[in-house]
């Protein structure tokens, strides 16, 4: 890091040592500049013109860092609108399927979300600046260790990281204003029904192969309504969902 001449330098070679050829910013803060315009191109040609419209979910999907939850051989493209593979054979959903989701979720400041399906943590991440608390869970304890860290790193307080199936929700943390499921059961699981506030929502992918993302709010008599979005494509849901 340069210091003493700053700007300096560009204007009076010389000034505080010898002339050098190095551009004034450092390779790391130009990475980080060419992430920062990736970025926010993504969240205007991608997400804005597809429809997202929720102004606090387009300034998250601006803010968090999608490229520091993607391997490092795959840095390059973490701001390109597709999955990419995190090891383990499992991916981190493409920034469109993330921002719908939580826009979905209709996630306010005060309130209390469960992610099921960890994975990266960029999803955490995202829901981090929508909620005050976030609890996610995954199955694969490497990858819920490594998003543990990496959410850590970044400074994401308000994110509970847990290593567990995630099938059966989270009891001691219940009730949540939202839901978000990153893998598809073929049914919807009842545990994570009963864990909504009255009003709340779960979003989940449900099916097979392809699924259908659905909507499924509380209503005040205890009953819930159920809306289909539209097909989607996510890893299946393991562990006791796979076994029933």
């Amino acid at each position: 890091m340069w210091r003493g001449c700053g700007l300096l330098l560009v204007l009076a070679v010389g000034a505080c040592g010898a002339e050098r050829d190095e551009p004034a910013d450092p390779p790391r803060a130009q990475a980080s500049s060419s992430f920062s315009v990736a970025r926010a191109r993504m969240v205007d040609e991608t997400l804005a013109s597809r429809g997202v419209k929720n102004l606090r979910v387009l300034q998250a999907m601006r803010t968090v860092p999608r490229h520091e939850f993607v391997p490092a051989e795959h840095r390059r493209y973490a701001y390109g609108d597709h999955s990419l593979p995190i090891g383990h054979d499992q991916t981190i959903s493409p920034p469109y399927i993330v921002a719908i989701m939580a826009e979905v979720a209709a996630i306010g400041p005060q309130q209390r979300v469960l992610e099921i399906g960890t994975g990266s943590g960029y999803g955490a991440a995202v829901l981090a600046q929508l909620a005050h608390e976030v609890y996610t869970i995954e199955i694969l304890e490497p990858l819920a260790k490594r998003a543990e860290e990496t959410l850590h790193r970044l400074g994401y307080k308000n994110v509970h990281v847990r290593h567990g199936d995630g099938y059966q929700g989270w009891p001691d943390a219940a009730p949540f204003d939202a839901i978000v499921v990153t893998a598809a059961p073929r049914t919807v699981p009842e545990p994570l029904k009963a864990q909504l506030k009255v009003g709340g929502r779960l979003v989940v992918p449900v099916g097979d192969r392809i699924q259908s993302l659905r909507v499924i709010t509380r209503t005040k008599d205890g009953s819930f309504v159920e809306d289909p979005l539209f097909e989607v494509r996510f890893v299946q849901m393991t562990g006791e969902a796979q076994r029933k």
